[in-house]
């Protein structure tokens, strides 16, 4: 049986750092999909205030595994 898998694109922030941002895409992408088996992150940004970082965020690519029919 060949396996299927999909990619979705997700942007996602934090206030904390890369990791959190990342963290969070796939948290909010696995309520709408099953199987997450990896993330690659194709864009990283961050914005600035007053010459400190105020936030995070990451533009991520989702892969999962779709399900047999």
């Amino acid at each position: 049986m060949k396996r299927m898998v999909k990619v979705i694109e997700v942007i996602a922030a934090s206030d904390k750092g890369f990791t959190d941002a990342t963290q969070k895409a796939v948290e909010e992408a696995s309520k709408t999909v099953n199987n997450i088996k990896s993330v690659y992150i194709k864009e990283m940004n961050a914005n600035v205030e007053n010459n400190q970082i105020v936030s995070y965020a990451v533009n991520a690519k989702i892969s999962f595994e779709l399900e047999a029919a």
